[in-house]
């Protein structure tokens, strides 16, 4: 079944043209969360997309991993621990294809090939101080 609703006069494209349309960052009331909205182009293999927030000083403060996206237009949440109000942030995002090796013998071990990324993208944003 195909879930995937196609926009009139919108083509999918290949896995190698899959891009970023459109990301927006909201950081939400309380302070330790930032909606996400993300929009792909029309695919015709479903992607996967990696979505990261670093610290100003490249910690990792959360992560995310979306993968075989069902639909090229995505909204989702995204909790930051440690989150520290009136600091910078960077979020990025990547859409990216992984070939995984065929199942075989049991007991092989089978190297993974690097995944095919097709887009990346990165934002920074501040999270607003919270009323006292």
């Amino acid at each position: 079944m195909d879930f995937f609703v196609q926009e009139p006069g919108e083509p999918r494209l290949p896995p190698h043209e899959v891009r970023l349309r459109k990301l927006q960052i909201t950081p939400l009331e309380n302070g330790n969360r930032v909606k996400i909205y993300l929009e792909l182009s029309p695919f015709q293999k479903r992607p996967n997309v990696e979505a990261t927030i670093f610290t100003a000083s490249g910690k990792r403060v959360a992560y995310c991993n979306i993968l075989d996206a069902s639909t090229h237009k995505m909204e989702f949440t995204m909790h930051m621990r440690p989150a520290i109000p009136g600091c910078d942030y960077r979020f990025e995002a990547r859409v990216y294809y992984q070939k995984l090796p065929e199942p075989g013998a049991v007991g092989v071990d089978v190297p993974i090939p690097e995944p095919m990324v097709t887009d990346r993208r990165e934002v920074t944003f501040t999270l607003p101080l919270q009323a006292s």
